[in-house]
């Protein structure tokens, strides 16, 4: 019998309509999987009565007529989603045994829409590094892996390893600076990063609220599509929600993309630029030339300040946001003599290194003398990048550049560790986007000589995610990639 965690969802979808399989034996076949996969850490929680509980529910909606879009597709939740009745920690030790008793609008609009829920995905703690090495319930493990662990990248390590090893069909992700693409690109699947407000955030464990969007990570552009249409909407819990109504993405696949304008950053290639990244690079931009895309050179001057912008904004935005963690209402609890000892011994036990980390930045750049030189400063070089995409976009409808500068790396990587500042400088292409408030996919384009998948990055206008698949969908069939 055909293994059917293979399949994509649309693939999946078919099945499940001509009653080749029912959504039960979909469910099993995955909770099956996941068992065989937990070497990877992909999950740190699974609910497998619960989703054999909704994909019951889902086989009697097939034979009554009344299924609905993902009707009894098993998907894996980051675990920076609330999700009613089920323990939500931001893989944090702070947030232990914490069980909302709200969904996220995210993954309601997902259950409003038939999918079932296997389980809570690992991540690095509330959605800060970019390789899940840091998160209480330990490092994911890349499939990839061959002699030595291999990162999966991060934050939304769980969720791509888990789309890549075929342990759920897909998985919900979340964007800060580049944390659904970056891991779509270590493990050779695809992830989309929405333009800021297409998702509401709300029921999402902030990490920066400027920043913050979630997204879909799946095996192929048609899945993303299907996904992003279901997750995203209005939402007035969500004062950043757009309005804006969402397109049928799907409707734009295969659909020609002859005389499209695709923009090729100069910044984005600096000396040193790992040689088969700018290859792949040059590959896919022949591809798209060769279905009548038009490459223009662009300029997008400011790139160089991205990260020290990212890493002054996320950081205060974090230092706000996290201040609420404190041991009074929720999560652990570390008692002292006094009030100060509480707050004091419940987050020094409760948030890691990396978190404590990115608090202190933050605090630092916020404090009074520092507002002004750091802060201010930072959101005003935002405002001039910003400015760079749209003077580009002037010129082309995409922009094409490598998701990350390298391919996957060892766990426990001394370069990376030891100095945090490398860890961050693996954002380089990814973290203006976010800054923008822009729409962005990364999909594998092929394998580097070490047989890692790499990742292509398509960058689009703003609430012009179509641009982006029609573009990706051309790309995906001619580079063929298959995920080993």
């Amino acid at each position: 019998m055909t293994d059917l965690t293979k399949l994509t969802i649309h693939e999946a979808l078919d099945g499940l309509k001509n009653k080749t399989f029912s959504s039960v034996e979909l469910t099993n076949a995955y909770l099956n999987k996941m068992a065989l996969g937990r070497k990877y850490n992909a999950y740190v929680l699974e609910t497998p009565e619960l989703a054999l509980e909704q994909a019951k529910a889902s086989d009697k909606r097939y034979a009554d007529g009344t299924n609905r879009a993902l009707e009894g597709i098993a998907l894996g939740i980051k675990d920076l989603f609330c999700t009613k009745g089920v323990r939500s920690t931001a893989c944090s030790h702070i947030l232990d045994g914490f069980v909302p008793e709200y969904e996220s609008t995210v993954t309601q609009n997902l259950l409003e829409n038939g999918a079932v829920f296997l389980g809570k995905l690992n991540m690095d703690e509330f959605a800060m590094g970019g390789s899940n090495e840091h998160s209480f319930y330990g490092p994911v493990i890349n499939p990839y892996s061959k002699e030595k662990p291999l990162v999966p990248g991060g934050s939304s390590g769980g969720s791509a390893a888990a789309v890549s090893a075929d342990m759920c069909a897909a998985a919900t992700g979340t964007d800060t600076g580049g944390s659904i693409r970056q891991p779509a690109a270590f493990c050779g699947i695809v992830g989309i990063k929405p333009t800021y407000g297409r998702c509401s955030r709300w029921g999402i464990m902030a990490f920066a609220s400027s920043l913050d969007q979630a997204g879909p990570m799946t095996k192929d552009v048609k899945d993303a599509a299907l996904m992003l249409k279901a997750m995203a909407g209005y939402d007035a819990k969500d004062s950043t929600s757009s309005k804006l109504p969402v397109p049928d993405f799907e409707k734009v696949l295969g659909q020609d993309i002859k005389g499209l304008k695709i923009g090729v950053p100069q910044e984005y290639r600096p000396d040193g630029l790992n040689a088969e990244i700018a290859a792949y690079w040059d590959k896919a931009a022949d591809m798209l030339k060769s279905r009548g895309a038009e490459i223009v050179p662009i300029s997008l001057p400011h790139t160089k300040y991205a990260l020290p912008v990212y890493y002054i904004i996320a950081p205060a935005e974090a230092s706000s946001n996290l201040a609420r963690y404190d041991g009074i209402r929720y999560g652990l609890r570390i008692d002292g003599e006094k009030l100060d000892d509480l707050y004091i011994n419940t987050r020094t036990e409760g948030f890691g290194a990396e978190v404590k980390r990115r608090i202190m930045i933050g605090t630092y750049v916020l404090s009074a003398g520092y507002y002004d030189a750091y802060y201010l400063k930072a959101q005003k070089v935002r405002r001039l990048i910003k400015n760079d995409f749209e003077e580009a976009f002037k010129k082309c409808d995409l922009i094409l550049t490598p998701t990350s500068p390298v391919s996957a790396f060892e766990i426990g990587d001394k370069s990376m560790n030891e100095n945090p500042i490398n860890m961050y400088l693996n954002d380089v292409f990814t973290v203006s986007v976010n800054l923008a408030g822009l729409p962005a996919m990364s999909l594998p384009i092929g394998l580097d000589k070490k047989g890692l998948p790499l990742g292509m990055q398509l960058i689009g206008k703003a609430f012009d995610e179509e641009t982006i698949f029609k573009a990706a969908y051309a790309l995906e069939q001619d580079a063929g990639f298959e995920r080993k």
